[in-house]
């Protein structure tokens, strides 16, 4: 029987992919909005900074093949929205000199 893979093994995957433009991991940018998990099935809604963002394919990309390594997993869905649009957290606008 395979594992139900956790949500804290996805987010430590999460937290390995670092935004291009940004250099800061996409889940500490707030790109995550949700993890859904369903036995092996892993689905993922997350936003990219900008809908124009160039970097946003390589980010899902990166997203799908990450989250798919990690063990239990057996399906990935990357869904993009932009709704909400993303807006960085206090801590986000600090680090990137927003304040």
């Amino acid at each position: 029987m395979t594992e139900t893979p956790s949500r804290d093994a996805i987010v430590a995957v999460l937290k390995t992919i670092e935004d291009p433009d940004l250099f800061i991991d996409i889940y500490f940018l707030g790109l995550i909005y949700s993890i859904n998990i369903d036995g092996g099935e892993v689905v993922i809604e997350m936003t990219f900074t900008t809908p124009l963002c160039p970097s946003g394919p390589q980010l899902k990309q990166d997203v799908m093949l990450k989250v798919g390594s990690v063990p239990g997993v057996t399906k990935v869905t990357v869904n993009i929205t932009f709704n909400p649009p993303w807006e960085p957290s206090e801590e986000v606008k600090g680090l990137l000199g927003m304040m």
